[in-house]
């Protein structure tokens, strides 16, 4: 038998171009152990890393890259813009201002997860809302937040002031130093 025959085409090969991309907003430790978990899962071709903190990110997205060696997945990259959040902007026409990223959806189960403690209750019973950037420029919406439809600000007017007896800007830091 000829070497030839062991390097025949049996058939055509896959085109090279990406077929699944999976891209995690934030290089946190949340962000980043989930995005360990998508290579070591083996779950797309492309792996894209978008943070604001462009020391951060560039780190993160080298270590991920030095140790693909060992991994499938055929590319990572790295970006500062949250497309999603720009694109929405750009379509809407708002100002920059009225459109709000959904990378604060973790701070807000957690700020729901303190409520419930604070209440013992389950945090599906408790409702608020943490918006803007993650960290201290978050902000939680007081005016929203409720227990079962029951608006807490109306029954406390001073809710997340300084001089708010239950301490509720505690629960909002404690949120924010996750």
């Amino acid at each position: 038998m000829s070497t030839e025959k062991l390097l025949s085409r049996v058939m055509e090969a896959e085109p090279v171009g990406s077929r699944s991309k999976v891209t995690v907003v934030g290089v946190g430790m949340v962000g980043m152990a989930s995005a360990v978990s998508v290579l070591l899962k083996d779950l797309c071709d492309e792996l894209a890393l978008v943070d604001v903190m462009e020391d951060k990110l560039r780190g993160e997205a080298m270590d991920l890259q030095h140790g693909a060696l060992f991994l499938k997945t055929a590319r990572i990259v790295a970006d500062k813009v949250d497309i999603l959040t720009y694109v929405a902007w750009k379509l809407s026409g708002f100002p920059r201002h009225r459109v709000i990223g959904s990378g604060t959806n973790l701070d807000s189960a957690r700020f729901r997860h303190l409520m419930g403690e604070k209440f013992q209750l389950h945090p599906s019973s408790c409702h608020g809302w943490i918006i803007g950037e993650h960290g201290d420029s978050s902000v939680a919406v007081w005016s929203g937040v409720n227990v079962a439809g029951v608006s807490l600000q109306k029954l406390n007017p001073k809710m997340g002031a300084e001089d708010d007896g239950e301490r509720w800007k505690d629960v909002h830091k404690k949120v924010v130093d996750g």
